[in-house]
């Protein structure tokens, strides 16, 4: 099996990966709603939003990881998930300039160059994917 023949399982395999991450992010704001706003607050310096826009913004991103994962409008998809990454990517920013304090905080930068390779790869991330080249990669 070629190289081409085995992409599509390992694309599939990150959009998935990517997907799981996500979605625990979206459910965070339909289950802890407060922690949420925490978050606006200490990361993006937003502060005041009432519980239920948290809601509507979960629903908002249920339904753009939804069409994601399922390789739906990959252009804008998998352009969106990445701009979400990145921006919570580079928020975090302080934290990776004392690294031994929050570890964890270090595996946004794999996923982010997922996100990335997804997003430039995504006329070949075809299995299960709703959205299909027109002519073979």
């Amino acid at each position: 099996m070629n190289v081409l023949q085995r992409l599509p399982l390992a694309l599939f395999l990150m959009r998935l990966g990517v997907f799981i991450v996500m979605l625990m992010w979206t459910l965070d704001k339909f289950v802890n709603p407060k922690h949420a706003s925490a978050v606006f607050k200490k990361f993006y310096f937003i502060g005041g939003f009432d519980q239920g826009l948290f809601y509507v913004i979960g629903a908002i991103e249920m339904v753009i990881i939804l069409a994601f994962v399922a390789g739906f409008m990959k252009r804008w998809t998998y352009g969106i998930v990445l701009l979400l990454h990145a921006v919570s990517t580079f928020a975090a920013f302080g934290y990776y300039l004392n690294p031994w304090d929050k570890l964890t905080f270090f595996a946004a930068w794999p996923m982010l160059a997922a996100c990335f390779a997804l997003y430039y790869l995504r006329d070949a991330d075809t299995l299960w994917a709703i959205d299909r080249p027109k002519s073979p990669v």
